[in-house]
Order: C-alpha cells, then structure tokens, then sequence
C-alpha cells in the first residue's frame, strides 16, 4: 500500500526516474572511465576529461536560462513553441561559443592543442550541436513529468562504452569520440519522444523570451555560479599539477556524483512539482527526509569502501581516496543549498539564487586554487567543504531570520 502510494506520488515517481538517470549515467560513467583508464595511458585520459570539461562549460555559457524556463513556464504556457524557441536560441549560440574557444585555444588551454587539427574541430563542433539539443529534450522531459523517457535517453548513452575498444588509435579524440557517437544516438532517440509528446514548430516565440526573460536571466548567471567550477576544476589542476592527477581527481569526482546526484534529483523534482502549483511547504518536508534517508548510507559507504571503487580504475587512481571521501562529507551542506535553491526557483526569487551560488563560486574556486597548491588534488576537496559549509550556514540563518520577521 505504502509503495504504491509513493509509486504515484509525482514528487517521488519524478525523482525516482531522475535519481534512477543520474545513477545509470553515472554507473555507465564509472565503467566507462574505469575502461578508459585501462586502455588509454593517463595522460590520454586527463586531457580527454580537460576536452569534455570544456564543452560541458561552453554548453553551460550557452544555455542563457532557457533550460529552467522550460521547467517553470511549460505548466502554462505552449510547450512546443517553448522547446522549439530554447533550441534555436541555444544552440546557435554554443556554435558561436565552440568556434571562438576553438580560435582561442593557445589562451584558454594550451595543452587542448589537438583542437587544430581539422578532423579533431569538426567532431567538437559537430559534438557541441549535439549535446546542446539533448541537453534540452532532457530538460524538457523533466517539465513534462516524464522521468521515464528522461531515463531512456540517459540509458541510449550506454553504447559510449563499446566504441572506447575500437578507438584507442585517436588516443585522448578517440575518449571524447566514443562520448560523442553516443550522443548523437541519443539525440536521435530524445527527438522522436519529444516529436510523440509535444511536436516542434520550428520557431522562435518572442512572447515566450519576453515573459521569461528575466527568469532565465538570473538563473543563466546562477547556474555559471553554480556549474562553472565543475567545469573549470579539472582545467585548473590541469594546468597545476598536469594530466595525470587530473584524471585522478576527475575519477573521484565522477564518484562523488553517485552521491550528490541524490539531492541533486530529488530538488529538480521539488523545482518541478513546485512549478505545477503542488503545496511548496509539504514538499520540501518529503524532500528532506527522502534525501536525509538515501544520503546517509551512500556516504558511509563511500567513506569506508571509496579506496576499493578507486583501485578498480587502477591502483594509481587510489591517491584520489581523500578527495573522494572529503567530496562525500560535504553532500549534507550540498543537500541544504540545493533544496534552498529549488524553493527559490519555485517563488521565482532570482536574486537570492544568484547570490547563494555566487558567493559558493567565489568561494570554491579562490581556495582550490590556492589549497591546490597546499594540498595537491586533496586541496578540492577541503576547498568543496568550506565553501558549501559557508552558503549551508547562510541558508540557514537566513531562513531563520525570515521565520522570525513572520
């Protein structure tokens, strides 16, 4: 009775499907870095990572809000004109983005090269497309409830562990390759549902990009605060300590996400049942002991088996051990700014989003830089902790003073 009534629960049944996604992309990940490790030499592997981590970031700059307005707007508002105007919209712009990081490669990252090389720009343009659209048919299959189909095309992604066997001669490109072929076929999979449940119209509602401008502004600039620095870590130990503690460091990130793909999940799932008019309040009450009752033995065993998971990769990739268990540890202050930020987004209060992330940003990045230096990859992680330690803390406070004003 329980089950079934948890089973028909939008707020669970979303999450379910979006935990479910993240923990197949993750767990396809895991195999598919842990594969790569074996069959590429690390230093393959650390700039096949800086090159992935580079496009996640132009895709990010070029997602201008649009992909919280599909959440926030599709309840009312015409879905197909909506999904057709953010894929126009966006996508042009991450070409834009792809051909001047490309152009200006020698400035951003040296060691990114291979990018000269004509055959090596066109899969990474071609790649930026791609992910550029399937990013938002996902997004869109969220605001639609329709977790399962969210699932399905994060499984299609599976494939990408099958072509790292036949493209170990392109080195570091035949990583990537194997990231991008997936892709495409997810693409191919994410169009024909989203032709099925809500068609195209192949035009850009100008409507719509009035009406939810300043929503998606604020939240494109939160979002960089927010997602930036996943992107330009590994960049940045990269170019600290080189190619090889950054696969090291990009392993036990991957791992992590395990972990933080839990309250990750289940507050995309307060964001959307918020945005369909569900009671906020009883929601982030669900929220918070459905990510309390999954995050506590997830770290557990993480902290005490972590070295093991790691030493599957290979035994150097155990010097990750500290990093991956500080990661674990800071998921309860990861958790508290998550849930803040999905009721935020519902109450449509850009400017207390833009500043929680803002000042986690800020706070992430000027001390990995310099506990990098103290701490080699390990310095991340302690970095990881203070600073949500500090917006956790702010959350907090802030909402218990706002408790009192009342």
């Amino acid at each position: 009775m329980h089950i079934m009534k948890y089973a028909r629960d939008p707020l669970y049944k979303n999450s379910f499907f979006i935990m479910l996604s993240s923990i197949t992309n993750a767990g396809f990940g895991f195999f598919f870095w842990m594969i790569a490790a074996r069959l590429y030499p690390a230093e393959d592997v650390g700039v096949a990572t800086a090159l992935w981590s580079s496009l996640t970031l132009i895709i990010l700059l070029s997602r201008l809000g649009f992909d919280f307005s599909l959440i926030r707007f599709f309840p009312n508002g015409n879905k197909s004109k909506i999904f057709s105007t953010s894929v126009i919209i966006s996508t042009a712009f991450a070409l834009v983005l792809g051909i001047l990081f490309v152009a200006g490669v020698d400035v951003f990252s040296p060691k990114l090269h291979l990018l000269k090389s004509p055959i090596c720009l066109i899969i990474f343009l071609i790649t930026v497309l791609i992910n550029s659209i399937t990013t938002l048919t996902a997004q869109s299959f969220i605001a639609l409830r329709r977790g399962e189909l969210y699932f399905l095309q994060n499984l299609v992604m599976s494939v990408r562990l099958v072509f790292l066997f036949f493209l170990t001669f392109l080195g570091a490109m035949g990583i990537f390759g194997s990231i991008s072929i997936a892709l495409l076929f997810a693409l191919i999979v994410a169009l024909l549902l989203i032709n099925r449940t809500i068609g195209f119209s192949f035009s850009v509602d100008t409507e719509y990009i009035k009406d939810s401008f300043r929503f998606s502004a604020g939240n494109y600039l939160a979002n960089l605060f927010s997602v930036a620095p996943n992107q330009i870590l590994p960049i940045m130990v990269l170019n600290l300590l080189g190619a090889e503690k950054t696969a090291y460091y990009y392993i036990a990130f991957a791992i992590a996400g395990l972990i933080f793909m839990i309250p990750n999940s289940i507050s995309m799932s307060l964001f959307v049942e918020g945005s369909h008019g569900e009671s906020l309040k009883r929601n982030v009450m669900k929220s918070g002991v459905a990510i309390l009752g999954l995050l506590i033995p997830a770290v557990i065993f993480i902290y005490f088996f972590g070295g093991f998971i790691l030493h599957l990769f290979g035994k150097d990739y155990v010097q990750a051990f500290e990093l991956l268990r500080l990661f674990a540890l800071s998921s309860f202050f990861v958790a508290v700014v998550f849930v803040y930020l999905a009721v935020k987004r519902v109450q449509m209060d850009v400017k207390s989003i833009v500043f929680l992330n803002g000042l986690t940003c800020a706070l992430l990045l000027l001390l990995s830089y310099f506990l990098i230096l103290r701490f080699d990859i390990a310095g991340v992680g302690y970095a990881w902790i203070v600073s949500y330690f500090v917006s956790a803390t702010f959350v907090i406070m802030y909402t218990s003073i706002i408790k009192g004003k009342k």
